[in-house]
């Protein structure tokens, strides 16, 4: 079978598939000339990650189209329901990136509480002494309380982090529930773990945290999950951090509250219009921006290879 990994694959997953008989292409293909492509070269198989788009209208042009792949957690990217519907298989890896987009949401803590990314901007072409003064009010997270909406995997994986460093950990979710997180093992120590209440009451859990980090997909009727009335509800001074969707945040209402001084800063991974957003978010001096990356770590890109291409041997088997 001949797979297109449009929007790459790592080595560990090329060879895997590879060994088990399938012929993986990572050569890029424009997002208009995707379908042609896909019939031309007799692909079964695409693997995307967030650029590429695998709409109705190419699931219609690709009749020998079996499986979609989606590298990643995320599929708003596909049209999931109608593949499926057609009978197309579309699978994703919702597992391999959390420990990655954790991560990276506590570098952007940090960051946010120190100025580093601002310091990191000014400090070339600005006077030390003025910059020192003016990052001399920096917080310390320890002690404060991070807040969580969207508990899944990643949302767990965060927790995990912020327990180990000495934060309180509040969680929102649609239902209230009891969720035990495991933290990280410590030598001689095993593997602590802790029981968190995730809350169901957006009035009660968006007064009481210091810092805010999202983790719920796209939603299907486009609306911002945090806007104008979320935003009313918060502490003054809340630090925000969006490492989920673009969209998730109405980004107007964000800049408001950044210049009202209801946010003190904020950290974005993703964007509404990726991949050009919008300038004033990009120039806005309490805002940490990164070009989507949240996933893009050497040992997560692994773990997604790996098992794009397992979920692909066990549903077509081997050729060799």
């Amino acid at each position: 079978m001949k797979i297109l990994a449009n929007d790459g694959i790592s080595d560990e997953g090329k060879k895997a598939l590879e060994l088990a008989g399938y012929t993986v292409i990572t050569d890029k293909v424009n997002q208009e000339d995707l379908a042609t492509k896909v019939n031309e070269e007799n692909y079964e198989i695409v693997l995307v990650r967030s650029a590429t788009t695998v709409r109705k209208e190419v699931i219609d042009a690709c009749p020998g189209l079996k499986l979609i792949g989606r590298g990643g957690v995320g599929m708003d990217n596909i049209d999931v329901a109608y593949a499926r519907e057609n009978g197309r298989t579309v699978i994703n890896t919702p597992a391999s990136s959390s420990q990655s987009v954790a991560e990276l949401v506590m570098g952007q803590l940090f960051s946010i509480s120190r100025f580093l990314n601002d310091s990191y901007k000014n400090i070339e072409t600005g006077d030390f002494n003025t910059l020192k003064k003016n990052y001399a009010k920096g917080v310390e997270l320890r002690g404060k309380t991070l807040g969580i909406i969207g508990f899944g995997r990643i949302g767990q994986s965060l927790a995990s982090y912020a327990l180990a460093i000495g934060m309180e950990v509040k969680a929102l979710e649609l239902e209230k529930k009891e969720v035990e997180i495991e933290l990280a093992e410590i030598k001689g120590y095993g593997k602590p773990k802790v029981k968190i209440q995730v809350d169901n009451d957006w009035a009660s859990f968006l007064p009481a945290c210091d810092y805010i980090s999202i983790h719920v997909p796209k939603q299907a009727n486009g609306e911002a999950v945090i806007g104008e009335v979320q935003f009313e509800l918060m502490k003054k001074g809340v630090r925000l951090v969006n490492a989920a969707r673009g969209g998730v945040i109405q980004e107007d209402a964000l800049i408001a509250a950044l210049d009202s001084g209801k946010v003190a800063f904020a950290a974005l991974d993703v964007f509404e219009n990726e991949p050009t957003p919008a300038k004033a978010l990009l120039s806005h001096p309490k805002i940490a921006a990164t070009p989507h990356i949240g996933a893009a770590t050497l040992e997560a890109q692994d773990r997604i290879g790996l098992q794009l291409a397992n979920l692909i041997i066990e549903q077509f088997g081997r050729f060799n």
